[in-house]
């Protein structure tokens, strides 16, 4: 007896239309639907990733495999607001496939070495514009002069936006020391900004 497996058929979907939508299509193989989300992500996940890595070939690596992994898990996301966006979903994706280059690699994280100065591209953003500020501010100097470990809490769950869990989850560290690390780190902020 012959068994016949059914083809995937792609969902109908709009290329304007939400994440959740164009990634039901990339898990059914439409690499169309995977590239109209790289458009609309890379670019910002680039930027962001530029803040953590000096080098800009370590963040091509990690750009494509982070759209490698998108394309082999796209059925395990599930949207959570009613806009299906899925950019926190991607940015944790991206954030895991940075640090396993640098583990990779052994390179430093840029607040260890002289950054690049950053290079605009187009009109900058409000959020690009605050992490700017950020990062040449005072308050870059002192998320500096933080421990690495504090350094990474306070920039997963307060600069990326991450959740306690996404955070815990992205540096392998149980949901408590998450909270106990940002708490530190906003203590230690606190004495070196006043």
């Amino acid at each position: 007896m012959k068994l016949f497996r059914r083809a995937k058929r792609t969902p109908d979907y709009d290329p304007d239309g939400s994440d959740a939508e164009l990634l039901g299509a990339v898990a059914c193989g439409d690499s169309r639907a995977l590239e109209i989300l790289h458009r609309r992500h890379a670019p910002w996940l680039r930027a962001r990733l530029r803040y953590r890595c000096g080098d800009p070939d370590v963040v091509d690596a990690a750009l494509q495999e982070t759209f490698l992994a998108v394309w082999k898990n796209a059925k395990t996301f599930t949207a959570r607001g009613a806009d299906g966006d899925a950019g926190a979903w991607i940015w944790t994706i991206a954030i895991r496939q940075l640090i396993s280059q640098l583990r990779r690699r052994g390179n430093r994280w840029l607040g260890d070495t002289d950054p690049e100065p950053y290079e605009p591209v187009g009109e900058a953003s409000a959020e690009d514009l605050v992490l700017l500020r950020i990062e040449h501010g005072p308050l870059g100097a002192a998320l500096n002069n933080l421990s690495p470990e504090l350094r990474l809490a306070i920039q997963a769950t307060i600069l990326d936006g991450l959740t306690v869990r996404e955070a815990a989850l992205m540096l392998q560290v149980p949901e408590g020391t998450v909270k106990t690390r940002v708490m530190r780190a906003k203590a230690q902020l606190r004495e070196q900004l006043t």
